[in-house]
């Protein structure tokens, strides 16, 4: 996968003064996010290879297709999905699994909290890092916010995949919600091993 050497070298400086022992405060943690959002919301990244993006396109809209009946609106979400992803240096496999349970690929799905789109991101994120306009319900939008903020969890938890994804879920310390992404990854998504 890309690396995005911006976001790396602000995770380095992130973590410096982070205690990664899993000791913060909701506080620390929800200003070490905030810091990481405003920082890499903006970063983007794309196919490297023209025959690996078809080749994965059309084995992914056809995965797809029965969430999402048209073509076009596939291939668009995918390519926004796989680009953001690789900038987040998360495997889009894990990516569609998590909006498969989030929001079983819902473009405008709000949940009983508030959270909206395709990763049910938070609105109030919007307004912490200062991009109150940004539109939720926008598909590139919202799948750059939940990835940059599963990238978050999934550097915080040192790859820990069930600790990461139970922190984006808000249910840390329960296997509920990563066994539920699991399922979906292993039974729908899955292309090659993921170390979980």
């Amino acid at each position: 996968m890309v690396i995005d050497r911006a976001c790396l070298a602000l995770l380095c400086c992130l973590y410096t003064g982070l205690n990664t022992a899993h000791a913060q405060t909701p506080e620390d943690d929800r200003f070490a996010l905030r810091t990481f959002l405003e920082q890499s919301i903006s970063a983007s990244s794309g196919f490297e290879d023209r025959f690996d993006a078809e080749v994965w396109l059309l084995d992914m809209q056809t995965r797809l297709q029965p969430f999402m009946p048209d073509s076009q609106e596939r291939v668009q979400f995918l390519t926004q999905l796989h680009r953001e992803a690789l900038a987040a240096d998360l495997p889009p496999e894990l990516v569609l699994a998590l909006i498969e349970v989030e929001s079983h690929f819902d473009r405008f799905a709000v949940s009983r909290v508030g959270a909206q789109g395709y990763m049910q991101v938070m609105p109030f994120w919007k307004d912490e890092i200062g991009r109150p306009d940004d539109n939720l319900t926008d598909s590139e939008t919202n799948l750059r916010y939940g990835c940059r903020i599963l990238q978050f969890y999934w550097q915080r938890e040192a790859g820990d995949w069930h600790r990461a994804l139970a922190a984006y879920n808000g249910s840390l310390g329960r296997r509920t919600y990563s066994d539920k992404v699991y399922k979906a990854w292993q039974s729908r998504w899955r292309v090659e091993p993921l170390d979980w």
